[in-house]
């Protein structure tokens, strides 16, 4: 039906040229100096026809679907130049390039913190205020009074807790000597090791007994919110009257209290190795 009307469309028009050839030649023919109102007025009338059957026809008798614009096909060689991809992304749609970055961004802006040595020992101690440390095993390369006699060196690796430590609590250190040159040789490891200039720690914090006992008589009598010690005894005698306590030892102990932590060494406890 849409082609049958077409065709008759067209015999028309081809009729209507026919006619204005026709007239025109008529018109042509006419002199100029014969020409009256009457006939000027037909050809004015004319001339709009024409225009208007013009205008007409040029008009679209259905407005044309939109076509959907071709997806811009996928690089495959070197030679093709990023400002080429770019001419073929349409208006408001972005390039996978540019969401990567701009993911990249967000999971920057999003990305947790990492919390700092000081934070750790905080949050480790539980807001703790007072520590009791031992030294031997814990704070110098030492295990046992008779080695002190001998010489007395700092952990390098525990030593950065040890002085966050000493920011942020009361802390005293304390162990058995068996003369008072051990306690001198262990004075000037840590003053060399700068735990009395960069710390909070004071001389007078670094007590000494003979005995065992002596020890356990020490943290009984400060009272501290945690004890870090390396005798399992000792450690298990204090689990009732110290709020926690962290045994240093190489291997985990079985059935500990509650509030005794294990781990191999300070340092460890605190994740700063």
């Amino acid at each position: 039906m849409a082609e049958s009307s077409k065709e008759e469309l067209v015999q028309l028009i081809k009729r209507f040229g026919a006619y204005l050839t026709f007239k025109m030649s008529n018109l042509f023919s006419i002199s100029f100096h014969n020409l009256n109102s009457r006939s000027v007025g037909a050809v004015a009338g004319l001339a709009v026809a024409i225009v208007f059957t013009w205008r007409l026809l040029r008009t679209p008798s259905a407005p044309q679907r939109r076509q959907p614009k071709r997806q811009a096909p996928a690089a495959s060689s070197s030679g093709i130049t990023s400002h080429s991809n770019a001419a073929f992304i349409p208006p408001g749609v972005t390039s996978s390039s540019e969401d990567a970055r701009a993911q990249n961004v967000v999971d920057e802006f999003f990305q947790p913190v990492k919390p700092t040595l000081g934070q750790i020992v905080r949050q480790k101690l539980s807001e703790g205020r007072k520590v009791t440390c031992r030294l031997l095993g814990v704070i110098l390369e030492e295990t046992s009074p008779e080695e002190l006699q001998k010489q007395a060196t700092v952990k390098s690796s525990v030593l950065e807790v040890l002085l966050e430590i000493t920011k942020f609590c009361d802390l005293y250190l304390m162990d058995r000597v068996v003369d008072d040159e051990s306690e001198k040789k262990v004075l000037v490891a840590l003053e060399e090791a700068g735990v009395f200039t960069s710390g909070g720690l004071v001389k007078d914090k670094v007590l000494f007994c003979s005995t065992e006992n002596g020890r356990t008589s020490f943290v009984r009598q400060l009272e501290p919110d945690w004890h870090i010690d390396t005798n399992p005894e000792i450690v298990t005698q204090l689990a009732r009257f110290i709020k926690y306590e962290l045994h240093i030892s190489p291997t985990r102990t079985e059935r500990t209290p509650s509030n005794v932590f294990s781990s191999p060494s300070l340092e460890r406890f605190f994740g700063s190795v």
